[in-house]
Order: structure tokens, then sequence, then C-alpha cells
């Protein structure tokens, strides 16, 4: 089918993107994991004070042994630090934990994209696993309807991924406004700090693309079948 299928050149430019995001988050990361804060503060530092700081009480800072899977669990309240973020004193570990506090703050505050995010992720994820599935199942068996079904369910997905991106770069936002704040003390720092998250952020831009040129090809394939 893919033999046949010209829409799938349409993945080519957005696949490149992807893997350069990820590749830059990555090297940039490790770029600025080998620079010191001149604070000489951890990233499990970092997030109990800014944590304090906005008055949020009850929000532990976990450790998790893998590398860049920080992350903010809103229904557990937690902040979860990846082991080179949570012990680390570098440039890199600063900035993720300040954003992930970042997420914490939204949730605190009641950041609408947050709460709209939160209210999708159910169909979301119905819509990520079984959208393209049941589109195809029901193109290789000329079921419009269900190609439809799966269109719409696809939709859903490409919905979260869009209201995600407002979520991130808030939290990119407040955590560079919390860091010049007594934990960078230069322009210098205040930049890399900013790269860092940008660089963090291309990743979701990429794979919010990523959707919306598949939910492209899934009309475009629909259509072309009528």
């Amino acid at each position: 089918m893919l033999f046949n299928d010209p829409t799938f050149l349409l993945l080519i430019p957005v696949l490149i993107l992807v893997f350069w995001a990820q590749a830059n988050v990555k090297g940039t990361y490790e770029k600025y994991k080998k620079v010191p804060n001149s604070v000489r503060i951890t990233g499990k530092e970092v997030a109990e004070r800014l944590l304090s700081k906005n008055g949020i009480y009850g929000v532990p800072v976990l450790c998790d042994k893998g590398e860049l899977t920080d992350h903010y669990h809103p229904s557990k309240r937690e902040v979860v630090l990846s082991s080179d973020v949570y012990h680390g004193t570098s440039i890199a570990a600063i900035s993720i934990a300040a954003h992930e506090v970042g997420h914490a703050i939204q949730h605190d505050h009641g950041y609408s994209p947050v709460v709209i995010r939160g209210s999708l992720l159910p169909v979301a994820n119905i819509g990520s696993q079984a959208g393209i599935p049941m589109f195809f199942i029901g193109l290789l068996f000329q079921f419009e309807i269900l190609m439809t079904i799966g269109i719409i369910f696809f939709a859903f997905a490409l919905l979260f991924h869009l209201v995600t991106l407002p979520v991130e770069f808030n939290a990119s936002r407040r955590a560079i406004a919390q860091l010049t704040e007594g934990y960078t003390t230069t322009d210098l720092e205040v930049k890399q700090c900013r790269k860092m998250l940008n660089a963090a952020a291309m990743t979701y831009v990429a794979s919010t693309l990523m959707i919306l040129i598949q939910l492209i090809r899934l009309i475009l394939l629909r259509n072309s079948r009528r």
C-alpha cells in the first residue's frame, strides 16, 4: 500500500525535523550539562526552593534513574527529575528543574490550557492509539464511515498536541522568570538556560507537525478513494 501512496512523501520533511529536534535537544543537553551554574545549586534545590517561593507545598521532588525523563505528574502532584538533573549543578539541571516547577505552578494556578489538556487526555490517548489503525482498516475494506471515524479520533490527538504547545512554552517562560530572581547571575547564564529550554520546546513543535501531517495524509487518502 505504501508504494502506491504518494501522500507518504509528505512525512519525509517532518521526519527530518523530528530527528533534528531530538538530536538538537540531546546535544544541547549534553553541552549545558557540562556547564556549572554560578550559584552551584542542584536541580533538586532549585525545584524545592521555587515550589516554596510560589507557595506550593506537599509537592515532593523525586529522583528518576532515566535521562531526560523529567516531568511533573499532575494527578500525583509530584515533580520528577532525572538523576543528572536532580543531583546536578549545571545550567541544564537548573533549567529543566525550573521548567518542571513551571508546570506545577500552572497546575496550582489553574492555567486554562492545562485544564483543557487534562480534559482532552483520555480521548486523545484513544485517538493516537486507535485512529490510524481504524482508518486503515476502513481503507482496506472500503468502509468510508470507519475511515471518517478514524480521522475524527486522530484529530483529537492533534488537538491535544496543539494545546500542549502553549503549556510547554509558558512553563519555559515561567522557568526563565523564576531563574533570573537569584539563580542565574549573568546575562550569559540566562541565555544558556533559554537555549536549553528552546531546544526542548522544539521537540514538541516537531511532534505536533508530525501529527498534523499525518492527519492531512489521512484526509487526502480518504478523499482519493471517493
